[in-house]
């Protein structure tokens, strides 16, 4: 080896070291880059994400798959070729739909495709509606467990935002809205109107109504509607299925003769009261309510029926009964067509403590 061969060895030495440094160096910094973000559009769009982030998207109505590529760039999730790209090949441009999606940020393209057919997640709460609530207690208990209040219910009902053909004609009241709302178990999201939630239970009720077969009271004389209150009247009055159709027979039966239909039910209704009995004295209530001094029907439902009691005052039993007495702690009644039999079993249900 010459001289200067030796004299310059230990720079090679130092400048391979350095390159090899700088190689290193390069290459973690790199990998480090490729691992954490990349640049959307292959490096045109001068977009980068990072890889992994949560991130709300929001896909306004009637947005095209180019538009919504578009977004989805913006907000760092794709490139928008690729997820274009990826919608056109399976042609379902027209599937994508609108709203707002919590997305993650690099998400393969159809992953977000199978997202944005399947739609956004709605939140939804629930509601029960108890058979024989009063219009009232309806509209209390929507405003307890709705992001409403009662006000925008009743505004609802009565500024004509929700409707019912069931409505009887005439000026438009709570008290005309009686019995019209159906009691059932409901899932609404968390954005539905005051409209929304009365509307469906009004159309829920329409429904109910009209898959029951009314052809038997419609030929006695009475209407659907007078059907309805009928059964918000079996509503009242029975605690098991089984009573349902027979309690609807004593009605049918004491309407038949003109006997009044005496129901505590209606006289409390009259009184705005609930539970706790009546007394001779509630029974002087001067109110078309009051059963126990008109003859027929009340004017209106005195709460919202179920659909047994739908049924059973459209298709009651043929008995010749017109008493009933609670016998039983299960909520069973007895029936008689008999007075003197009907005082016995009233008798005999107080000294076991059925009734007071």
């Amino acid at each position: 080896m010459s001289r200067y061969a030796q004299a310059f060895r230990p720079v090679i030495i130092v400048l391979v070291v350095i390159a090899t440094g700088l190689v290193v160096w390069w290459g973690a910094t790199g990998l480090a880059d490729w691992v954490n973000g990349f640049s959307l559009g292959g490096g045109d769009s001068g977009t980068t994400i990072v890889a992994g982030e949560s991130v709300t998207v929001v896909v306004p109505e009637g947005s095209t798959a180019r538009s919504i590529a578009t977004i989805l760039e913006e907000d760092g999730v794709i490139a928008a070729a690729d997820f274009e790209d990826a919608v056109n090949a399976r042609g379902v441009s027209a599937e994508l739909q609108a709203g707002t999606y919590d997305l993650v940020t690099g998400t393969q393209a159809d992953t977000l495709i199978d997202i944005l057919i399947a739609g956004p997640v709605v939140e939804t709460y629930w509601i029960t509606v108890q058979e024989g609530l009063r219009i009232t207690e309806i509209l209390d208990l929507l405003a307890r467990e709705t992001p409403h209040d009662r006000t925008a219910f009743e505004a609802a009902l009565l500024t004509g935002g929700a409707t019912s053909a069931l409505l009887p004609e005439g000026d438009v009241s709570l008290v005309s809205w009686e019995g019209l709302l159906f009691p059932d178990t409901y899932e609404f999201a968390f954005d539905a109107s005051a409209t929304d939630v009365v509307g469906l239970l009004a159309r829920t009720m329409e429904q109910r109504v009209g898959s029951v077969d009314w052809s038997g009271l419609e030929e006695a004389g009475y209407t659907v509607y007078e059907g309805l209150i009928a059964a918000s009247l079996i509503e009242s009055e029975a605690a098991v299925d089984v009573d349902r159709p027979q309690i609807g027979s004593v009605v049918a039966n004491r309407l038949e003769i003109g006997m009044p239909l005496q129901i505590d039910a209606t006289v409390l209704y009259a009184l705005d009261r609930r539970g706790g009995g009546v007394t001779l004295d509630d029974l002087e209530v001067d109110s078309p309510y009051n059963t126990y001094q008109i003859t027929g029907l009340p004017p209106t439902p005195i709460g919202a029926p179920g659909l047994a009691s739908l049924n059973g005052a459209a298709d009651p039993d043929e008995t010749d009964y017109l008493y009933y007495v609670l016998t039983s702690t299960d909520g069973t009644h007895t029936f008689t067509a008999d007075y003197d039999e009907f005082l016995a079993l009233k008798q005999q249900a107080k000294d076991d403590g059925v009734i007071p």
